[in-house]
């Protein structure tokens, strides 16, 4: 079987269709084969380039732009694929706009755009707006799964991962949710965030529907403001001074006592409270729980259970030997011996 029409030359088109019909084509191609064939073979029309940069079959829409203009430079329909595209190295179908969408696919009852590759399914970039755009008025905007992998990865250099709103909930997970800390921005002229890796609630409540809330840290801390010195050692005991700003302690038995910084040997805060920017030094002071304490046994040795006190020796506590003076002056009870000399010992907290 022969072509229908074939046209070549060196220096103008090949062939040229041409219609001033609003019906008709201006270059049409057929096969009625109803036989299998192998692509090129049974096309309808054929196009081939070797020309860089060139196209093997171009298509055009010069209608003037107008709200109403939805015409397409090529349109293609098929059981299978309205378009296939193939390439070895570099697209198999690129799609540009200067004012809309590059490449739309709709489809009744299947998908709109499939797109498999080794490398990615689907790629999306833009310079300014969004590389891949998903919308649906009934199911999912976006779909993403993995037999192996992340369902997801969201990746910015300077800004937010993921940005999410909802009407009902922002979020459900089904599975841990795991919060670790991230990389500062690549962007030099944006600092640093000072709470990189920690859930923040603006406006709203922490509710836990079922389960606990599990802290691996060993005590509830509260931020006081530290008055008179900077940089205070984690363990130190502190007093309250007349401002209501905490000082390191320095008498015995002292009523003011408000407790210990937290944060000293293995024990970290599982619980901070307060925590705000001020130009004053703050520091978290343990509450509930177990803090290491400096402590100092020249004044009696410690046994376990042993009630402690604040001590002559500056920001250190000592055993409460004397129960006329102790209430009020106990910051917490010893849960290891110090017979001899200073150290950080781990403690219970419990003012008394």
């Amino acid at each position: 079987m022969g072509t229908g029409h074939f046209g070549t030359t060196d220096n103008d088109d090949g062939a040229i269709g041409f219609t001033n019909s609003s019906k008709n084509s201006g270059l049409f191609g057929k096969n009625d084969s109803t036989n299998a064939a192998n692509a090129p073979g049974g096309s309808g029309v054929f196009g081939l380039t070797v020309a860089p940069n060139a196209a093997g079959v171009f298509g055009a829409n010069n209608s003037p732009s107008s709200p109403s203009n939805t015409g397409r430079g090529v349109q293609g329909n098929g059981p299978q694929a309205g378009v296939g595209g193939f390439s070895e190295t570099g697209f198999g179908v690129i799609g540009q706009s200067k004012g809309n969408t590059g490449v739309i696919g709709t489809s009744e009852i299947g998908r709109g755009i499939q797109g498999n590759g080794a490398e990615a399914g689907v790629g999306g970039f833009s310079d300014k707006n969004s590389g891949v755009l998903g919308q649906s008025n009934q199911g999912s905007g976006v779909v993403a799964t993995s037999g192996n992998g992340q369902g997801l990865s969201a990746f910015s250099d300077n800004d937010v991962a993921i940005f999410a709103r909802g009407a009902a909930f922002s979020g459900v997970f089904e599975g841990a949710l795991v919060v670790n800390r991230g990389p500062d921005p690549k962007d030099p002229t944006k600092p640093p965030s000072d709470i990189n890796g920690s859930i923040v609630i603006n406006n709203g409540n922490l509710f836990v529907n079922q389960g606990d809330v599990i802290l691996t840290g060993a005590d509830c801390a509260e931020e006081f403001d530290i008055a008179g010195v900077e940089n205070v050692e984690s363990g130190t005991v502190m007093v309250i001074n007349e401002e209501g700003a905490l000082r390191i302690s320095d008498q015995p038995y002292d009523k003011k006592v408000a407790g210990v910084i937290s944060g000293a040997g293995d024990y970290k805060p599982g619980l901070i409270l307060d925590r705000h920017h001020s130009q004053n030094d703050r520091k978290p002071i343990a509450l509930i729980g177990k803090v290491y304490c400096k402590v100092d046994s020249q004044y009696g040795a410690i046994e376990v259970g042993d009630l402690l006190t604040t001590s002559p020796t500056s920001g250190y506590a000592m055993k409460a030997s004397d129960p006329s003076q102790a209430f009020g002056s106990v910051l917490g009870k010893a849960l290891r011996p110090l017979r001899t000399g200073q150290a950080l010992i781990p403690v219970l907290v419990s003012l008394q």
